[in-house]
């Protein structure tokens, strides 16, 4: 009984921190990315994904049905990881560019807590450097071994590696 009460106590536990920090308890598996057409539009700026390069990203949000989508992945974790309002988060994906087209990517949907990450590499996203997505370490490494940066889990992920100053003061060509 001692024990039972424990292990419940535990787990109400560790609902309320989920909680507190605006995550929700659940499993991602249960939410079904959404495919980026045409007229999807990035919720920060309102441009429209599939104009441009690199791996995209999702947010789903407890009482709505419709994600946020992001044109770049800097921009989807700086949302996640400095959030203005906290919104309890359902799921969160990006694209493995190992199976998607860097130029034009669709589809290839996974966990982004599960997912590796390439910080640093010289590839471009919409918004300049961004961080690549893999859902393998594998493939991240040998991403890494061609364009450079390295491998990140997505915890190892920080706020100030994504950092949105709009590619500007990366731009070589202004």
């Amino acid at each position: 009984m001692i024990r039972s009460f424990r292990t419940l106590l535990v787990a109400i536990s560790a609902v309320l921190a989920l909680t507190a920090c605006g995550q929700q308890p659940g499993n991602a598996s249960s939410i079904v990315p959404v495919e980026i057409d045409r007229s999807t539009s990035c919720a920060l700026d309102g441009m429209l994904l599939a104009d441009y390069p690199g791996p995209k990203g999702q947010i789903h949000y407890a009482n709505r049905a419709e994600p946020d989508f992001f044109c770049d992945t800097v921009e989807l974790l700086h949302i996640y990881l400095n959030p203005e309002v906290v919104v309890p988060v359902r799921a969160i994906f990006v694209q493995d560019m190992a199976k998607a087209s860097w130029d034009a990517p669709q589809g290839h949907w996974i966990d982004a807590r599960t997912a590796w990450y390439v910080h640093g590499s010289s590839r471009r996203g919409s918004m300049g450097p961004t961080l690549a997505t893999f859902e393998s370490e594998t493939d991240a490494r040998k991403f890494s071994e061609e364009f450079g940066g390295q491998a990140l889990r997505f915890e190892d992920i920080k706020p100030d590696m994504v950092i949105l100053d709009g590619g500007a003061l990366h731009d070589t060509r202004m």
